[in-house]
């Protein structure tokens, strides 16, 4: 059985959020993705409600009377508030897992009850009809190729110890519902009455053994083999050697069953609860071979003479120096020059060293780059301004993200435990009770936010939160006329964050105000920086990674190799360097 503890937790603790993991895809690229589309959809949906209920307040609940909405207004700031959240950008890239029955695709006489995992059919026919005809349903949602390996079980719960009529398998959407999975093109099924596999015809062959009350029986599909298998009771089911047979799988592929008798009773497992079947070791087995030949793999040609170790050695080297660290890049070069000379048994072979130059501009975007990754957006722009003068004036999009996350880090500092007294004090606060703009000067940033050691906090305390809201009506000012969704959409979303009392507390909305969001805004303003100087935006490190991750999601599409190999699972596995 695919089990323990920490499965069964980690798939029942998305239970009360609607989200599952199946523990044979946890750590996978698809469930990373998968999880990104849910956060994102959380988030939206909190902010939403937010805005939604500010604006029911402005307008008395006039909402119910079907006049049209006023926008939003979160402490002086107008948000148009819509009324139906915008389709994730990854709806078209990721797709859902199987969740429960469709009660709107299936036939006849089935009753989807319970949590929608559940089948029973109450219908009662003539024996003409039984003879001929079967009801069947299908899944919510198709198999995810990108997931490389999918399965599902089912349990059947009918009382009867007779002869069973419950079939499981896989059809197209395409497929007449009143036969069951296997008997018509573009359909597999594996029948319980006979153990026979029947492939788009109603012919069988035998397969394996009969099924019927009290057994788990379980279909997947590996979608890189282009392989489908059944199990029964925690075995894979067979016709001699054979497990599972190769077939011209095509198209998307729902899960399926089918029933032909009065009281058959079926519960399905998509992965919400512990399978019977090991599908967790046959997964790691897929993943292991593909691991093995990613290791056998040679990069000789890649750069002839230069081994792993030295290739490695060599995109550190350049990455530090490309991002500005100096120092370490120096030091790093010489630890690799002593480790070489060690190594060295010809004493009359030199061994050269890198040389790694001052570069004043790595030292100047290391001091822009610490200033955002320290929230000190202001000085970051200071700096900016002062350095690279042309640069925010070239991307306006970075200037964008940068005035967004001022805004951002205002807000957080202002929901600081230190500040939460003020901040529930001052939460009714609206526009009367605030400067209409705030001082803000030609480069974009105001003076007097920015705090340095000996600043006395209360006085700064006191006018945070009127601080906050006034650069908010100027960043809404300065990009009302903006065309572009993105930006419409950005200002909401931050905008909203003030319709909380403290939105450090609310994890639906932990991506906006995490502090790793500085690193992608200082990342951003360093390769403009990196452009303007007419020098690489990544460097050969970045670029190898970011060649290899759209390689995969390639090869993910039709859940190929990279569907078992996950890069964030690879650095993950890294140990970790112990804490002093």
């Amino acid at each position: 059985m695919s089990n323990g503890s920490t499965d069964h937790y980690w798939t029942n603790k998305h239970r009360n959020n609607g989200f599952f993991v199946p523990s044979y895809l946890r750590g996978s690229s698809y469930i990373q993705k998968l999880e990104e589309v849910h956060r994102a959809q959380a988030a939206q949906r909190e902010l939403q409600s937010a805005a939604t209920a500010s604006a029911s307040l402005q307008n008395g609940h006039s909402g119910a009377s079907g006049s049209k909405q006023a926008p939003a207004s979160h402490m002086g700031m107008k948000i148009d508030v819509i009324e139906r959240a915008p389709t994730s950008d990854y709806d078209d890239v990721v797709a859902p897992l199987p969740s429960k029955w469709n009660k709107d695709d299936k036939y006849g006489g089935l009753e989807v009850i319970g949590d929608g995992q559940e089948v029973k059919y109450n219908t009662s026919r003539g024996t003409k009809d039984q003879d001929h005809e079967v009801c069947s349903i299908r899944a919510d949602h198709a198999m995810p190729n990108q997931a490389g390996i999918y399965y599902f079980e089912i349990s059947i719960l009918s009382r009867r110890r007779d002869e069973t009529s419950v079939c499981i398998g896989v059809s197209n959407k395409s497929v007449p519902l009143s036969r069951p999975p296997g008997w018509e093109p573009e359909s597999w099924g594996y029948h319980g009455d006979d153990g026979e596999v029947y492939v788009g015809a109603n012919v069988g062959k035998k397969y394996g053994a009969r099924f019927g009350p009290g057994d788990f029986v379980g279909c997947g599909v590996n979608f890189r083999t282009r392989k489908i298998f059944f199990t029964r009771n925690g075995s894979i089911q067979n016709s001699g050697q054979r497990e599972s047979f190769r077939s011209n799988i095509k198209g998307k592929l729902y899960p399926t069953i089918g029933v032909k008798k009065t009281g058959e009773h079926i519960r399905v497992n998509f992965g919400h609860t512990p399978f019977v079947f090991d599908i967790d070791a046959m997964m790691a087995k897929e993943q292991q071979a593909i691991q093995e030949s990613i290791a056998q793999t040679s990069i000789e040609r890649l750069v002839p003479g230069m081994d792993e170790t030295e290739l490695i050695q060599q995109l550190v080297l350049q990455f530090l120096q490309h991002d500005g660290y100096v120092e370490t890049a120096r030091a790093f070069a010489d630890e690799i020059h002593q480790e070489k000379q060690a190594l060295n048994l010809n004493s009359n072979k030199t061994i050269d060293s890198a040389t790694i130059k001052d570069d004043e501009d790595a030292n100047r975007r290391q001091r822009i780059r610490r200033a955002v990754l320290e929230g000190d957006i202001d000085k970051a722009l200071k700096y900016t301004n002062l350095y690279y003068p042309q640069v925010l004036e070239e991307n306006d999009h970075v200037y964008f993200k940068l005035r967004c996350r001022k805004f951002i880090e205002m807000v957080r500092r202002s929901a600081e435990p230190n500040n939460n007294g003020l901040r529930k004090k001052s939460s009714s606060r609206t526009l009367s009770d605030v400067p209409n703009e705030m001082d803000v000067d030609e480069n974009g940033f105001d003076d007097e936010m920015e705090t340095e050691d000996g600043s006395e906090p209360g006085t700064e305390d006191q006018d945070l939160l009127s601080q906050t809201i006034a650069y908010g009506q100027s960043l809404q000012a300065e990009f009302k006329d903006d065309p572009r969704r993105d930006v419409r959409k950005t200002l909401q979303d931050i905008f909203a964050l003030l319709a909380y009392p403290n939105p450090l507390k609310v994890k639906e909305l932990a991506p906006q105000l995490d502090r790793r969001g500085r690193a992608a805004v200082a990342e951003d303003l360093n390769s403009a920086i990196l452009s303007s100087l007419g020098k690489s935006s990544r460097s050969a490190l970045e670029t190898l990674y970011g060649q290899t991750s759209v390689l995969l999601d390639y090869l993910r599409e039709d859940g190929g190799s990279g569907s078992f190999v996950s890069i964030q699972s690879i650095v993950d596995d890294i140990p970790k360097s112990p804490t002093f």
